[in-house]
């Protein structure tokens, strides 16, 4: 009889599972599980250690094409997995989803769960390439108990091109923290402070855009479409919020801003703590995102009650319904982003209602906790299934950590 339920989420970067996961990981301890977090290590590292859930760091590279590494972190979980004696591996994002779903496969895990955060692949790939991830999602689908698909187009492709079965794939939905991402909450004084220490004047009107600095999440198109929008709007300012993904090929910095001219218009601000007071100064949220799988900045922009432009994709529809919280632009289309762009900023009717929209449809649709609940749910099914007992939540949790 197991005595315990030990849970390990495992992902690429010590970013994801600070920023990503720990809720998620807190919420499933408070239930009971006995929870680990594993990912590389990095600057996050010295907060998960003080926190309390237990880290273990592996080397995890998010390079497509690394055998070498890659075989030593298939060896290592391998070795983890064996030792710690996990009832269940949850995998997130691409390489940790293979890599791990591997291991705990070869290591006899009984609960292998992979949460889909976006296929890699996408339709500007070449045809080989794109054949290629799909075999890689299928050989990592073969090893799971179940996948958990953030975004509900995704279950229909992971279907049709032949990943999975439908009743290996389920729909899972994403969320956010709806009480820190509340305007009602926001200190005007706090705010203003934010403005001024960032150089933004108070008649500026401010575009946002929140993530990793690199070309698939549209960077290129945004600079350029700025150059436009401050042609239309005077006292314009982008604000770049999100750290240079150096680890990525396609990785920007604010030298590109640099190349399109926009230099003086644009704040960048790297990775920071204060995103509600961030949101809080901008008129409109951008996000020309080239793939996404259920993207988190336009849900914490429609929190904050700020309208949202994303690219009409696979996962920014999940998020953005159309003249309702936000609009919708054609992938690569830098005239109709520049357009959407001026109208938001323009129009202050239509602003004002998608803002009001924009609360209400992340009160109904992005509460973080209606995603815990499904995972809790699934890992108890799952359980079942194999004849595990299920662990009692509990009042009261030791911290342990370990390196």
């Amino acid at each position: 009889m197991i005595d315990e339920i030990r849970v390990a989420h495992i992902t690429a970067t010590d970013l994801s599972l600070h920023y990503l996961l720990l809720n998620q990981l807190r919420f499933l301890q408070k239930k009971g599980y006995i929870v680990t977090g594993i990912s590389s290590p990095g600057a996050e590292t010295k907060y998960l250690n003080q926190t309390s859930i237990r880290f273990l760091p592996i080397q995890i590279t998010r390079h497509p094409f690394t055998p070498i590494h890659d075989l030593r972190a298939l060896w290592q979980l391998y070795q983890t997995f064996r030792r710690e004696r996990f009832t269940i591996v949850h995998t997130h994002t691409p390489k940790p989803g293979l890599l791990g779903q591997l291991a705990a496969k070869v290591a006899g895990v009984p609960v292998i769960v992979n949460t889909l955060h976006g296929f890699y692949f996408h339709e500007r790939m070449t045809p080989l390439l794109r054949r290629f991830y799909i075999a890689i999602e299928k050989i990592a689908a073969a090893c799971s108990d179940v996948i958990l698909s953030q975004n509900s187009e995704d279950v229909e492709t992971a279907i049709q091109e032949g990943i999975c079965q439908r009743e290996k794939i389920k729909f899972l939905g994403n969320g956010i923290d709806l009480d820190r991402f509340d305007p009602g909450r926001m200190e005007r004084e706090k705010v203003n402070r934010t403005r001024a220490d960032l150089g933004i004047a108070k008649n500026a009107r401010v575009v946002g855009f929140v993530g990793r600095l690199v070309r698939e999440k549209g960077l290129l198109e945004l600079f350029a479409a700025m150059r436009l929008v401050s042609e239309r709007v005077p006292n314009v300012i982008l604000l770049v919020v999100g750290p240079v993904d150096s680890e990525k090929r396609d990785a920007l910095s604010s030298e590109t801003a640099r190349e399109y001219g926009i230099e003086a218009n644009c704040r960048f601000t790297g990775l920071r703590q204060d995103m509600p007071e961030l949101y809080s100064l901008m008129d409109v949220f951008v996000l020309p995102s080239h793939r996404e799988g259920f993207p988190r900045a336009p849900m914490e922009a429609s929190a904050m009650g700020v309208p949202s432009i994303v690219t009409d994709i696979r996962g920014c529809r999940q998020v953005v319904e159309q003249g309702q919280n936000g609009l919708l632009v054609p992938l690569g289309d830098v005239n109709a982003l520049a357009d959407a762009i001026t109208t938001l900023l323009n129009d202050s009717e239509i602003a004002r209602k998608m803002s009001q929209a924009a609360r209400r449809i992340a009160q109904e649709r992005f509460d973080e906790r209606f995603v815990f609940e499904r995972v809790q749910e699934e890992y108890a099914h799952l359980l079942r299934n194999k004849h595990i007992p299920i662990p009692l939540p509990q009042t009261s949790v030791n911290r342990t950590n370990s390196l």
